[in-house]
């Protein structure tokens, strides 16, 4: 005899994975925190398996769990799929959006997930680049929508997530060390040079540029070398680097936000859509979310 398996308790199940608690996958979902409980529970009961180990308010996946979190993916990839496909067969073509280089990685992936199950027929093309360009190539139409990292927002801006820029570098390493400071920031026109050079400014400490017209790629690289410190949002931080803390003598930087703009000329539907994909994965996912 077949059994149907609810697709509403499999994304509950998904959201609290992926997002890491219940009360995070209720604002994924839109959905009380007891209401995505309540969907993870008749998930077990129907599956006669324990999904989650709880401890206090934290949940992390049981060995049951992790065995069903990809096939759990790969059929709510295939409903939104369907579900795209058959009610929306028009709504295709490109959304073009810009996306300062040092964020792509850390914020990108989920939103293009969901972007991509909610619309199959459009394909997406990020941009990336310094914030300063971004808005540039905006204004020139070269793109349907921009994020930027910048420590106020501009007039037409809204702020998805607030962050502390910190000095990240080699773990156990000795860059930071070194007079003059060694500092890589990938492209020159990069928002965050302008004010870690003035915080060294404020104490008076030397610093030389590494690899300064490069990809993250090669940052990345300068920096797992120890070649070089940099600035980063602080939620951004790859594995395989570190925070470097106050004790290794580099000056506090300031507090900077992610923002999201849209064409004063007015976004495309593809545009609109995508916007709205951004801050849903925000609000959901990050902690200082605004």
């Amino acid at each position: 005899m077949a059994h149907n398996i609810d697709t509403s308790l499999l994304r509950a199940f998904v959201a609290v994975a992926e997002t890491g608690g219940m009360t995070r996958a209720g604002l994924l979902l839109n959905l009380t925190q007891a209401a995505v409980s309540q969907q993870v529970k008749r998930l077990e009961d129907l599956l006669q398996s324990q999904l989650f180990e709880r401890e206090k308010k934290k949940v992390k996946l049981s060995a049951d769990g992790e065995r069903l979190l990809p096939l759990a993916q790969r059929m709510l990839e295939m409903n939104d799929q369907v579900w795209g496909v058959m009610t929306a067969p028009d709504f295709e073509g490109e959304v073009r959006v810009g996306v300062p280089h040092d964020i792509v990685k850390a914020f990108m992936p989920p939103i293009l997930k969901s972007f991509d199950r909610a619309w199959p027929r459009v394909s997406v093309s990020l941009v990336p680049g310094a914030s300063l360009e971004l808005m540039e190539a905006m204004d020139r139409g070269e793109t349907d929508l921009t994020m930027t990292t910048e420590q106020g927002v501009q007039p037409g801006g809204e702020v998805l997530l607030h962050d502390q820029l910190v000095w990240a570098g080699c773990r156990d390493g000795r860059a930071h060390l070194n007079d003059p400071l060694p500092i890589t920031v990938g492209n020159p026109r990069c928002i965050f040079r302008a004010a870690c050079t003035a915080a060294l400014a404020n104490i008076d400490r030397q610093w030389r540029a590494v690899v300064d017209n490069g990809n993250m790629l090669s940052v990345y690289a300068a920096l797992e070398a120890d070649l070089a410190v940099t600035p980063l949002m602080a939620s951004t931080v790859p594995e395989g680097l570190v925070v470097l803390r106050p004790e290794s003598g580099l000056p506090p930087l300031p507090p900077f936000n992610v923002n999201l703009y849209l064409p004063k000329a007015g976004a495309s539907d593809a545009g609109l859509e995508f916007a709205k994909h951004i801050r849903e994965q925000f609000k959901a996912r990050y902690r200082h979310a605004a």
